[in-house]
């Protein structure tokens, strides 16, 4: 951020998560450690004989909360961007701003599975005429930011970015850039997913990519430790409102904490691999800490990716050394998948939601299931419980890597 550029702040947060049906109820059970993780009691599950039988679902399923009319009309991952957004656009305040300043950025890695597999189900079994009318626009990646934006009466932009796991950070990313260019004054960003189904699943599985250990799925998701063996299926929302701080003072906001600033890079090296040396990560770190017009010694905590695959947790640890240098020896790291699962498209930003809950609330959440840290693990990792954060000026990063080469890094600053 130049000096030019004013300040950018967080005003309001929602979430859905495997952990609670607010970003609020998740915070408080991140802080206590708890997983949410579960065994799936889908009739699919038997019936296709997957080899992974658990996941991390919704704590609140979206009907509990929606109008059966918008549970009808709309595939679950625009559900459930329908229910963070409403609850972050409440704790903001619902500003007063003209719809031509409103904008919505709202991503998401696979966007409506769900509809398109059920209507293709639905097409070979009963024929075309019982093709549900509404398919269409329910699949399409962009129905999430384009429910949202009807709701809102948004009509300054209804943004969907599409970077597999790092589309929900990106989308926030993107947001920042939108009120610095003078596009919008308001802007309601994050991300959704909503794929726990057994294509997905069986397709996930097949690249070794989830953990298997169907026994005992609340240690599934172990980052970090010696005896990980892939991630653990998740689904959500998590968006916030994003404003200038001058903007929200001036109606009387609560501010939350800044978003300083963002970096972004590819590493052109693999599809799903990352690039083992971390270099492109660590330029999307370096990156949004310029961008905060920060020095790395100020960054005092990073929520790491951490999917606990035995591949992706090295090279993010190789990428913060990279980046960091020492310093990254007195930035507390935790790993909240290990509680959450992965919730794809909505990974980056339940995440970033939880390191502006770490900045606001000055306290790094727990990491869990480490029970014999890798030894290659040479960064400090929260373990167990939550470590207090310094006081003064702090910045905090939250990492997030997609399928693709994606690299984000965003960097959240206190008041």
């Amino acid at each position: 951020m130049t000096s030019d550029q004013p300040t950018i702040v967080v005003t309001g947060v929602g979430a859905t998560t495997p952990l609670g049906g607010t970003a609020e109820e998740t915070w408080s059970a991140i802080l206590a450690g708890q997983s949410g993780a579960a065994t799936l009691e889908e009739d699919w599950v038997a019936e296709h004989e997957l080899p992974v039988t658990f996941a991390a679902p919704l704590k609140v399923p979206a009907r509990d909360v929606l109008a059966r009319v918008e549970t009808k009309r709309l595939d679950p991952f625009a559900q459930y961007a329908l229910v963070a957004a409403r609850e972050a656009w409440a704790a903001a305040g619902a500003p007063d701003v003209e719809p031509e300043r409103l904008a919505v950025s709202i991503g998401s890695g696979i966007g409506g599975v769900q509809t398109l597999l059920t209507a293709w189900d639905t097409l070979n079994e009963k024929g075309p005429r019982r093709v549900y009318p509404l398919s269409i626009p329910m699949l399409m990646p962009n129905s999430a930011s384009g429910t949202v934006s009807l709701d809102l009466g948004a009509r300054a932009g209804a943004h969907t970015l599409v970077s597999a796991c790092s589309s929900g950070a990106e989308s926030i990313g993107h947001a920042l850039r939108l009120i610095h260019d003078g596009v919008a004054d308001v802007v309601v960003a994050g991300g959704s997913e909503g794929a726990i189904h057994p294509l997905p699943i069986a397709g996930f599985a097949a690249m070794q990519a989830l953990s298997t250990r169907n026994d005992d799925p609340q240690a599934a998701s172990r980052p970090y430790d010696t005896g990980r063996d892939g991630f653990v299926l998740g689904e959500g929302a998590a968006i916030m409102v994003l404003e200038t701080e001058e903007h929200a003072k001036a109606r009387g906001a609560t501010i939350i904490c800044t978003l300083a600033g963002q970096g972004i890079s590819a590493d052109a090296h693999h599809m799903a691999a990352p690039e083992p040396e971390g270099a492109g990560a660590s330029r999307a770190m370096v990156a949004a800490v310029q961008d905060a017009g920060a020095q790395p010694t100020d960054v005092v905590h990073i929520n790491a990716h951490a999917t606990s695959t035995p591949v992706g947790d090295v090279a993010e640890i190789a990428a913060m050394r990279r980046a960091f240098g020492a310093d990254v020896d007195q930035m507390p790291v935790s790993a909240t998948k290990s509680m959450t699962g992965h919730l794809l498209g909505a990974a980056g930003s339940l995440e970033a939601v939880l390191t502006a809950f770490a900045v606001r609330d000055r306290v790094a959440p727990p990491s869990i299931n480490i029970d014999e840290l890798d030894p290659v693990v040479d960064i400090d990792v929260v373990r167990d419980e939550p470590r207090r954060l310094p006081d003064g000026q702090i910045l905090a990063l939250n990492n997030s890597f997609g399928f693709g080469g994606h690299n984000v890094a965003l960097a959240f600053g206190s008041i």
